[in-house]
């Protein structure tokens, strides 16, 4: 064949571009940095740090900056993810080709290889564009790339450059291959139809560049929750200067007072320890082998209610191994390590052995070898006869120590079964066993043998007198962990998908082995006949989907994602790229995963475990548990602290709290004391109840209520305090000092009533938790230095506590406990299953 010549080449580069992916424009750093201002909670960031400058302390000032910073940096770094996506996509197209260019074989970059290129395969070649083959010799590809599946497919050529059919991955006996796939066996010659964006792994590039990641749902829960504050705290802040200046005259003291109550309402620390709880669970599970490239996509998957999960490679090992060998009698014989096979198995096995090529390539021949035994004859491989389109067998001849040779052959059972000159009625009876060994989800060969003179070898394989030696059964075997973890999905209220390019058959028994009992098997073609919807109440009635192209599996994971579910997918290739991005969650295994897959999730899973999806699952929904702690813990004590900051103005009491006191509690100690919350072990239901609804708010009407009967407690008694110290006429130093102490031992209470909604207050006491110790000893000391360190009192402005004094907070702290503690028994009925604390 001659090929294009040298000038045809480059006129068609010219106008068709290289065999690679465009790389898209990226955004400015500028245009960047204006979007991520749009954000409501980078703005209120931005505006207390203002507030804290003018008001001349720089410390806090800095810390909402640094925070705001780091918001910014967070998406440029995402945006440099994706392009490495993109990077990782154009790896793989661009491998080097050997072409045919004017009759000479020249092996050039994948990148110039044009459309009408004639491309030789070799085997251990990766395929540089798609093709059609015209000219192949026993050629099979690894697909897994596309497809997913670890079985290569055979290809036989094209008997004309005409397609009648679109090109398409998968399915043995097509002229098509694709780029990037792997050559395993065989060689050929192919004529280049597709480059660049137009290949199927392009097609691939360009769907993942067209994707935006959502806003997580927590993110903009918390944003909405802010941007409430944000304009209820404007509100109060213009009415208490009005008031001021009105009533008192005072409008500079007004304007001090606004500021000092706006701070106090503002919940600045939401985003704070949104952060530290994304944060560090992100650490926690990287514990297990779990990598989070982000950290908002655990909380995420803790919220999934349908776990879209590949076959080959997540759910399977993605390695062929002999599952069964069947002797022509019917005798059945399992392969174990640990069990040697009977001797009646051993032609069987050798056979099977002699008929794959010494060193293999192919997954099935390896599997067949890694059951060799050791014979002690020296075997000399003399001729081989390769796969035909016409005959789906191959054979090897051996010569041993004797005059004569062996021939051993294996291929498609019933072409075996015909060379050995077998019946009608004992074909049918050899296909109704091979139909068995199918149902079971094996891939099955027939495996024959003869003997012949060297010196007078056929042309074909017909010319053989072959005698069948038997059946054998290639599985992908299910991974060891994969049953008890898809039993504790169920038992949390997640249904899980399997969805799969392999045959019916094979994800049928893969799937009911993993527990997944499907009630049917949806095809590809069965897809292409179904609406959205219909697609997605077939996922609801545990269907299993089998033979799916790439496209397909986007479009069901947008299916599911239409329908409301929250939906987290796994997978390994290429081909599960565009469903991995598109999903709320994407779980990519690390260990035998593709880098594209990889870069495209939100979670990947470094020892390919399937069983520490579960393990993620759990982290998330304590994690969300105990974020709904914490900010139910920090609107409880906002109440006490604003409130104790407008009723000076309400009771003519001069003001004791200013921004340093405000600053103080809300930045110093709340934040702190809800890393007491980050530490709570998970509750016992965790895994135990069903996904919490998509749309349920993170705070619940149930929620706002206990947190606002808890703030209100606390201010009743921290106000009466401080009413009562002023009526008595204590200085007001001294009643600033008492108010203050007894706030911060109500919100240390608060603590212990938050722990836990559903048990005792004892357990809230003796419930390990290190970090709570931490916590009250730290609490417990910059208390102590605020009264006796001199320079601490003059700052926060603090007189002189006695004993008597400082029993009185002490018993505040254990009023507010002990009646919230017994408030909880109406209320847990009442209480969302989702969001027991």
């Amino acid at each position: 064949m001659h090929g294009l010549t040298a000038s045809e080449a480059q006129a068609r580069l010219k106008a068709e571009g290289f065999n690679e992916l465009p790389r898209s424009s990226r955004r400015t750093v500028v245009r960047l940095i204006l979007e991520v201002l749009r954000e409501p909670m980078l703005l209120l960031l931005l505006a207390g740090g203002l507030i804290y400058f003018a008001l001349g302390d720089f410390g806090e000032a800095v810390l909402l900056l640094v925070l705001a910073t780091i918001s910014i940096v967070i998406t440029i770094v995402q945006e440099a993810r994706t392009e490495r996506v993109l990077e990782s996509l154009r790896d793989l197209t661009s491998p080097r080709a050997l072409v045919i260019r004017a009759g000479d074989r020249i092996r050039i970059p994948g990148r110039e290889v044009v459309r009408g290129d004639l491309i030789v395969l070799s085997e251990g070649d990766r395929v540089a564009a798609d093709a059609t083959v015209v000219q192949c010799d026993d050629l099979l590809l690894d697909e897994s790339l596309l497809t997913g599946e670890s079985v290569p497919v055979r290809k036989q050529a094209s008997p004309s450059l005409e397609q009648p059919l679109p090109p398409h991955a998968g399915g043995d006996d097509q002229p098509f291959v694709f780029s990037g796939t792997l050559v395993v066996r065989g060689s050929g010659m192919a004529e280049v139809t597709s480059t660049g964006v137009r290949s199927e792994i392009g097609k691939i590039g360009q769907s993942l560049s067209s994707f935006t990641t959502e806003t997580p749902r927590l993110q903009q829960q918390t944003a909405r929750l802010v941007s409430v504050f944000a304009v209820v705290s404007a509100f109060v802040i213009a009415l208490t200067v009005l008031l001021y200046g009105l009533y008192r005259g005072g409008w500079l003291e007004g304007v001090l007072a606004g500021i000092a109550l706006g701070m106090s309402m503002l919940p600045e620390e939401f985003p704070v320890v949104l952060t530290v709880f994304l944060a560090m669970g992100a650490w926690r599970i990287s514990q297990a082998r779990v990598l989070t490239r982000r950290a908002s996509a655990i909380e995420t998957l803790g919220a999934a209610t349908v776990l879209c999960t590949d076959k080959t490679g997540t759910l399977t090992e993605n390695r062929m191994t002999v599952a069964c060998l069947m002797l022509p009698d019917g005798a059945r014989y399992v392969p174990d390590a640990a069990v040697r096979a009977e001797p009646a198995f051993d032609p069987l096995i050798e056979t099977g052995v002699l008929a794959c090529a010494p060193e293999p390539f192919d997954p099935m021949e390896k599997a067949l070898h890694s059951l060799r035994q050791s014979t002690g004859t020296a075997w000399r491989l003399v001729q081989s006869y390769g796969l035909r389109p016409d005959l789906l067998a191959m054979s090897n001849v051996w010569r041993g120590s004797g005059d004569e040779s062996i021939v051993a052959a294996k291929g498609a059972p019933e072409t075996i079964g015909m060379l050995c000159g077998m019946s009608a009625e004992e074909l049918a009876d050899l296909r109704a066993r091979v139909d068995a060994l199918a149902r079971e989800g094996l891939r099955v060969l027939g495996v024959a043998r003869a003997t012949c003179a060297e010196t007078d070898l056929p042309e074909t394989q017909r010319g053989f007198s072959f005698r069948f030696c038997g059946l054998t059964g290639f599985a992908d075997p299910l991974r060891p962990e994969v049953k008890a973890a898809v039993a504790e999905c169920r038992s949390a209220g997640i249904r899980v998908v399997m969805i799969t390019g392999d045959y019916p058959a094979t994800a049928s028994a893969i799937a009911t082995r993993a527990g997944l009992d499907p009630e049917r098997i949806l095809t590809g073609s069965d897809l292409a006949g179904m609406t959205d919807a219909e697609l997605a109440e077939a996922a609801r009635r545990r269907a299993g989907f089998a033979r799916i192209a790439p496209a397909q599996k986007l479009r069901i994971v947008n299916a599911l994602k239409s329908a409301g579910e929250i939906v987290a997918m796994t997978g390994d290739g290429v081909n599960d790229a565009p469903s991995l991005k598109a999903a709320h969650i994407g779980i990519a295994m690390g260990g035998r995963g593709t880098d594209v897959a990889r870069e495209a999730s939100s979670i990947v899973l470094l020892d390919d475990d399937f069983g520490s999806i579960v393990k993620a699952i759990r982290l998330g929904r304590r994690i969300y548990d105990n974020l709904r702690k914490a900010m139910s813990f920090i609107l409880a004590v906002h109440v006490p602290i604003a409130g104790l900051a407008l009723l000076p103005l309400l009771t003519g009491m001069p003001l004791l709290f200013g921004p340093v006191h405000i600053a103080f509690l809300e930045m110093i100690i709340d934040p702190v004391c809800s890393l007491v919350f980050e530490a709570e072990t998970e509750e016992r239901d965790v895994m135990r109840r069903p996904p919490r609804a998509p749309d349920e708010p993170l705070l619940p009407r149930s929620l706002l209520v206990w947190s606002a009967l808890q703030g209100g407690l606390a201010l009743i008694l921290t106000g009466g305090v401080m009413v009562t110290a002023n009526a008595y006429g204590m200085p007001a130093d001294e009643v600033r000092a008492l108010t203050f102490f007894s706030l911060v031992l109500v919100i240390v209470s608060l603590i212990f009533v938050n722990r836990s909604f559903s048990t005792s207050l004892v357990e809230a006491f003796t419930r390990p938790n290190r970090t709570l110790a931490i916590i009250v000893v730290f609490v417990t000391t910059v208390l102590a230095l605020s009264l006796a360190w001199p320079a601490a009192a003059d700052l926060f402005r603090f007189g002189p506590l006695h004993a008597d004094d400082l029993a009185v907070t002490v018993a505040a702290a254990l009023v507010s406990l002990v009646l919230l503690e017994l408030s909880k028994y109406p209320l847990r009925r009442r209480w969302p299953a989702s969001g027991k604390a």
